[in-house]
């Protein structure tokens, strides 16, 4: 026999179901109801200072652990401010659930505290957004919501709370086990065997994996896929497309492809919508989404051979389990050693003003090197493509195709919570510390030790590059900071902070904070270099 309880309860006893024991949150009017469940449901809420920063938080937990991430906000402009970081989540492909207080359903029309239309504000940048509408359905909505985040090809949900259904009563049974499953999406046998003959008539096939293969997870299903193939197999989820710095010298080899499949990978403005391949390349392609397909096939026409809907998980065990007959060492030989290709000289970079940011990097690495679990989160911007290009990590969260900034130092956070033993490395400019520095007193009040790295040029350098080589230098505006001891914002808000000038103290304060029980800010002034292009001489 089910208890009588309020929605509150109902919607705690659904997250408690579907596996979830942490909400990333902000207080407000409109979820109090829900903090005191969780509070009775045993369920951790980790309190942060700005929503958007719940949502980075949630979005990094579950490309790190292959879970649903849910932040918790209140309704009105706590949700606003939340719907913002559901872009970058939406465009890694990240399963984040962002449940927002809302203002009572029998209010809805009259003006109430906050009324605004959340799920509207919220349906661009989800895969589905709506608010619910009763008690007895409250836990059915949460288990929807879990169900559609992590099916083909995982994005972000949003579901408000209205107070009413919050504190409504309801003796509704818990939602069962298989309701917050991912609908399976399969690769059908024969489309897969068509697929694979395609790839193998062509000299240069080239297997291209989207956001989903850079989890921890996809990242092995596309290792596997490589080894079982013998062909290039690359996964990418940089805005910088062809030129994504983590993949060195790839932009020259799609031109050299000859056949190209696309396995969760839209063929959007990183692929410059089909023109980064010669003209004569052809495409298969394998999506979740029928609309991805259509895409394609406006962009490229007749090119396109054959097609698939499946999830990018099942179509790389699917296919890993298909032959692929002809060697092709040379080929994937060059494709390896351009991806891992690096200048030369940037292993003996050193900078004049400010540190070179591969000296920099170079450092970073030894500390990234010291476990085998250590966490690497980059931002965006001239700084992060740097760090993008020259540091690895067992684990790595980045900014995403979204391109935004500002992500960086919530996700560390994050980070620290998933891999509680490891070393969590974020690195961001100083543009990008403004964004969400005060998620450093979070970072204290938890217990979350870890490493910030803010390169300081004292300037919005991306944009600074833009307009200096665009309209010169006499047409520079709005590109100036600062030069802010960040060391000393960080040790405001409890944390520790190094203030690095010279390559010697770098290392030494690395060290050292590595060591620490609390969370470190490492303030290096940075020689302001624009982004690395890599091309292979």
């Amino acid at each position: 026999m089910t208890v009588s309880s309020r929605g509150a309860d109902a919607l705690a006893r659904s997250i408690q179901a579907a596996g979830i024991t942490r909400l990333f949150t902000l207080s407000g009017n409109h979820i109090m109801p829900v903090f005191d469940a969780a509070l009775s449901a045993g369920i951790e809420l980790v309190h942060v200072r700005h929503e958007a920063a719940a949502v980075h938080m949630a979005d990094a937990w579950a490309r790190l652990t292959g879970q649903p991430g849910v932040a918790l906000v209140t309704g009105g402009p706590g949700h606003a401010n939340a719907v913002s970081a559901l872009y970058t989540a939406q465009m890694s492909e990240s399963p984040v659930i962002l449940l927002s207080g809302h203002a009572p359903n029998r209010q809805a029309g009259w003006g109430a505290f906050q009324e605004m239309d959340q799920a509207a504000m919220a349906a661009p940048v989800t895969k589905a957004a709506w608010a619910a509408a009763m008690a007895d359905g409250l836990g059915a909505d949460f288990a929807r919501a879990c169900r559609i985040a992590r099916s083909g090809r995982p994005g972000p949900v949003h579901l408000s709370l209205p107070t009413d259904v919050l504190e409504a009563r309801t003796d509704a049974a818990p939602p069962a086990a298989q309701d917050y499953a991912a609908l399976a999406m399969p690769l059908d046998d024969s489309q897969a065997a068509a697929l694979a003959a395609r790839l193998a008539r062509a000299q240069r096939p080239l297997v291209l994996v989207g956001p989903a293969g850079l989890t921890d997870a996809g990242r092995a299903g596309v290792a596997a896929l490589q080894r079982a193939w013998g062909l290039p197999v690359i996964a990418t989820e940089s805005p910088r497309g062809a030129n994504d710095p983590a993949l060195g010298a790839f932009a020259p080899l799609l031109a050299q492809a000859d056949c190209v499949l696309l396995l969760g990978k839209r063929l959007d403005f990183t692929l410059q919508f089909g023109k980064a391949f010669h003209a004569d390349c052809a495409f298969v392609q394998i999506d979740a989404e029928e609309s991805e397909l259509a895409r394609t096939r406006r962009a490229v026409g007749e090119r396109l051979h054959e097609t698939a809907i499946a999830d990018a998980a099942a179509a790389l065990s699917g296919l890993a389990r298909l032959p692929m007959p002809g060697a092709r060492d040379a080929w994937l030989a060059q494709a390896a050693a351009a991806v891992a290709y690096r200048p030369a000289e940037w292993r003996e970079a050193a900078g004049g003003a400010g540190l070179h940011p591969a000296e920099l990097c170079r450092a970073v690495q030894r500390i990234l090197d010291s476990h085998p679990d250590s966490v690497l989160v980059c931002d965006g911007g001239e700084f992060g493509q740097w760090a993008q290009a020259c540091l690895r990590a067992p684990h790595r969260v980045i900014n995403g195709a979204a391109g935004a900034i500002g992500s960086a130092l919530p996700m560390a956070l994050a980070g620290r919570l998933a891999h509680r033993d490891a070393p969590v490395v974020a690195m961001m400019g100083d543009g990008t510390f403004g964004f969400h520095c005060a998620e450093l007193d979070t970072a204290v009040r938890y217990g979350l030790p870890f490493i910030c790295v803010v390169g300081n040029d004292a300037r919005w350098n991306a944009e600074y590059q833009i307009q200096l080589n665009s309209y010169g230098p006499d047409r520079l505006v709005g590109c100036e900071l600062l030069p802010t001891r960040y060391d000393r914002v960080a040790e405001g808000f409890g944390a520790r902070g190094a203030w690095v000038t010279e390559a010697a103290a770098l290392a030494p304060a690395l060290d050292a904070a590595l060591r620490a029980d609390l969370p470190t800010c490492v303030n290096v002034d940075l020689a302001g270099l624009p982004a690395p292009v890599i091309r292979q001489g």
